[in-house]
């Protein structure tokens, strides 16, 4: 990890540093993945089914694509019951928080013979891709169904990637059916992401397709947007803890390595007012080291993206952390609480010293489908307002409209729009 001292010069080249792993700067992958989705656009099954033997070695058709309730059962006998049992009781968390989301229609009367109001319709389809093989991650499936659920979508597709028998993770399917898939597809890569939004003969078109994937997911997302919403573009994952010297450095450099084996690219940041923690935080990130399964590429993933940085005080260490935006934030300072109200940019805060980033991970109900790479910025976790619309609603009755008609045929002609005003106007016609 690099040891640096908080000033404005290594706060702007971290930033850079950290926008080289946005999937954004990968567009030398586009052409591919694009003819991949002009493929699969044109000919349907006949070139999902052809890249799917080409990408996993797997001979799929019509009648083998879909997943079976045979198959769901054969899933929950291959799977641990404590597992099982455990998935059960994340989701119990999952949809309490999320159903704290839900938004209503609402519509305001007023004595004049005005309604306004607000109407909320769930989406009527959402695909949810999901990674397969050593990259299945049954949390990541509940996350991205459990707010369409809630949300009221009626179908939820769920497309993931077949081993070259024609089987899907077990683990995979499971937490597929617990949290509410309507169809499960054997297809992944940027084929499936072109099936979900453009439909073939087997796959019906969605509304909207979220969930995490490889590169090819990634750009295949961003160049179906339009013809489908999209959640987000997602990059590596990052965390970033925010510590001052009460923090326990044992703590802080487990949750730092929590997100750096995700892959050499993940980021693992801690700003800290104590020079003394982080001496400590390096000591124990090297005992840890010593133990860990994936500590290769934890190594490569600190040694890319790894800061320990130092602040004067703990507003310098603040105002980095919101200009960071990370992912993950976790605040371990003698008071938590006050610090967080001065956070402005983070995808998910973690508050005290027994709340690690692992936690919201698997089981605390928030989604742990976040912004990355400055994004929290702008934009939120994945919730039950992603798979909602809402439309307006206007009503005016005669006595309502009839002492404003003028004023709006006013407005209209200024801009030129005699159409506008014209349609207002023949209303009141015989007051002329």
């Amino acid at each position: 990890m690099k040891s640096l001292k908080v000033n404005k010069e290594n706060t702007k080249n971290i930033l850079n540093d950290l926008l080289k792993r946005s999937p954004n700067n990968y567009d030398s992958y586009a052409g591919k993945v694009q003819v991949i989705l002009d493929d699969v656009k044109e000919k349907g099954d006949e070139a999902l089914f052809g890249y799917t033997e080409q990408f996993d070695k797997c001979h799929l058709t019509a009648d083998t694509v879909l997943v079976t309730k045979e198959e769901i059962q054969a899933a929950y006998e291959k799977v641990d019951a404590s597992l099982v049992e455990i998935i059960r009781k994340a989701l119990v968390n999952i949809r309490t928080y999320h159903e704290k989301q839900k938004q209503y229609s609402w519509f305001d009367s007023q004595p004049n013979g005005t309604i306004l109001g607000q109407k909320v319709t769930p989406l009527s389809s959402v695909g949810v891709y999901v990674p397969g093989g050593k990259a299945a991650y049954p949390s990541s499936v509940l996350m991205n169904i459990v707010p369409a659920k809630v949300a009221g979508v009626e179908k939820i597709v769920m497309v993931t990637p077949p081993d070259k028998n024609g089987e899907v993770t077990p683990a995979t399917l499971v937490a597929a059916n617990e949290a509410g898939a309507t169809h499960v597809y054997k297809v992944g890569g940027a084929q499936a992401i072109a099936a979900l939004a453009y439909g073939t003969e087997s796959i019906e078109k969605v509304d909207k397709i979220v969930g995490p994937g490889n590169i090819y997911v990634a750009l295949a997302k961003k160049a179906v947007y339009g013809h489908v919403s999209i959640d987000s573009i997602a990059g590596p994952s990052e965390i970033l803890v925010l510590a001052d010297e009460t923090a326990n450095p044992r703590f802080v450099a487990a949750d730092l390595l929590s997100q750096a084996e995700h892959d050499e690219l993940a980021s693992a940041i801690l700003v800290t007012t104590c020079p003394e923690l982080a001496k400590k935080v390096e000591q124990e990130i090297e005992g840890f080291l010593q133990t860990l399964s994936r500590a290769d590429i934890i190594r490569k993933s600190l040694d890319n993206f790894g800061y320990i940085l130092v602040a004067d005080t703990m507003e310098e260490a603040i105002e980095i952390t919101n200009n960071i935006a990370s992912e993950h934030l976790e605040v371990v300072t003698k008071d938590p609480f006050e610090v967080m109200t001065k956070i402005k940019n983070a995808g998910a805060i973690f508050l005290g010293s027994y709340s690690s980033e692992p936690l919201g991970d698997y089981f605390a109900g928030p989604n742990h489908v976040l912004p990355t790479n400055g994004t929290a910025k702008f934009f939120s976790p994945l919730s039950v307002d992603d798979f909602i619309k809402k439309s307006s609603i206007i009503y005016y009755s005669r006595e309502a409209l009839q002492p404003l008609h003028n004023d709006i045929e006013t407005f209209a002609q200024a801009e030129r729009l005699t159409a506008h005003a014209n349609s207002i106007a023949v209303r009141f016609e015989e007051e002329e």
